[in-house]
């Protein structure tokens, strides 16, 4: 029951600075959580990644994929105003493990139940946004890539307010949020501009957390290549497929419903996940079901997940009439299958919290993509009817 308490807490004692070592009643706290993980999975024709990444997992064990260290300082100056830094190190878009700032936040607490924050945050698009990245906080041992592989930026630099009530059915708490978000997804600079979103969650007493969230903004891929591509469309008479695939200043929404029961032994989490964009990037859904059972230290779990392309907005209408012609069609045709994104995938897991602070998962998934999927760097070999298999390793702590 220790284990399980801990485990519902972390999420809260991270987000306060609270989580680590500390001056009794002093100003300034420091908690940290760390994963070394190794994936394998049974093809060479394709790499196993997360979202953004540049290099995955084949046939050749990876440590890169799930490995990561933070550290996190928290700072109160009153009872009202207090602040937060977290650096993480992680495998990122540009290819390295170079650290970088998280969260980077002032926190006024201007009533019991209302708090602004102005800085660099977690974006709340999911469930466990907030501790996506802390192995420890979750069942399973990574969110299931079917639906948090939907979205390239983690963070934005902006403002929230955050409002909590006590109603009859639970604890309610409303978000507004806005500001910008930029990264590097697979070396390519991702900004996220006028993005603005609330997200709404409800805690009963009786384990049951409900969720749900949206966001819009206008979305930017700094892709040379693909700029150029627009460009020379058009200046043909099928300038309407070049402005289809244009990455500038798109429109771009991102919805969510999460459910979440942790309850005695049972734990079950739920998502469902939906991306719209008006670009070369396609319209996405996906959902996840987990199902976990603790047996003591001990907590097996399966996860069946999906991802789907919805739509991919772009109407190829080039022919192939001369050579020129036919070389534009393919590579607007490349370019289109390259985002589509749909997979199916099963995934038995356990997770055994063998000593304080350190927990031990293994798990196995059995991915039936449908074109590329979510799969990174593929063959020639690659395509419809491929199913993979990937097994993963990992160690998550909290201090």
């Amino acid at each position: 029951m220790m284990v399980q308490a801990r485990r519902r807490l972390l999420p809260l004692l991270l987000a306060l600075g609270a989580g680590g070592a500390s001056a009794a009643d002093g100003m300034f706290s420091l908690s940290g959580f760390g994963t070394l993980g190794v994936v394998r999975t049974s093809t060479d024709d394709a790499q196993y990644a997360l979202f953004g990444q540049v290099r995955g997992a084949d046939k050749d064990p990876s440590a890169e994929v799930d490995t990561k260290l933070g550290v996190q300082l928290g700072a109160k100056f009153s009872p009202m105003f207090s602040g937060t830094v977290q650096v993480l190190t992680k495998s990122n878009g540009k290819g390295n493990f170079n650290p970088g700032i998280e969260w980077a936040f002032l926190k006024a607490q201007v009533t019991p139940g209302l708090s602004l924050r102005a800085g660099r945050m977690g974006a709340p698009f999911f469930a466990v946004s907030d501790f996506r990245d802390v192995g420890f906080a979750n069942t399973a041992l990574r969110p299931p890539t079917d639906v948090y592989n939907q979205v390239p930026v983690s963070h934005f630099d902006g403002a929230d307010a955050s409002y909590q009530a006590n109603t009859s059915m639970g604890t309610l708490t409303g978000q507004l949020f806005g500001g910008k978000a930029s990264d590097t997804s697979q070396r390519y600079k991702v900004d996220v501009k006028a993005m603005v979103g609330f997200n709404t969650t409800l805690e009963t007493d009786f384990g049951l957390t409900l969720r749900l969230g949206y966001a819009r903004g206008k979305l930017t891929v700094g892709n040379a290549a693909l700029n150029s591509l627009v460009t020379t469309l058009r200046a043909t008479p099928f300038a309407s497929v070049g402005d289809q695939l244009d990455p500038n200043e798109s429109r771009s929404t991102f919805s969510g419903l999460g459910l979440t029961w942790d309850q005695g032994e049972w734990v079950v989490s739920a998502e469902y996940t939906q991306r719209r964009i008006k670009t070369f990037l396609a319209d996405t859904d996906g959902w996840y079901v987990l199902v976990g059972h603790r047996f003591g230290t001990l907590t097996p779990y399966v996860t069946v997940s999906e991802a789907k392309t919805v739509d991919t907005h772009v109407n190829n209408t080039i022919p192939t009439a001369t050579a020129q012609l036919a070389a534009l069609k393919l590579a607007v045709d490349g370019l289109v299958d390259s985002q589509r994104h749909s997979q199916k995938t099963v995934a038995l897991g356990a997770r055994w919290d063998f000593v304080r602070n350190f927990a031990l998962k293994a798990q196995w998934e059995h991915i039936r993509p449908d074109g590329r999927g979510y799969f990174i760097v593929p063959t020639a070999n690659w395509g419809n009817g491929k199913t993979v298999n990937v097994l993963s390793v990992a160690v998550d702590t909290v201090f």
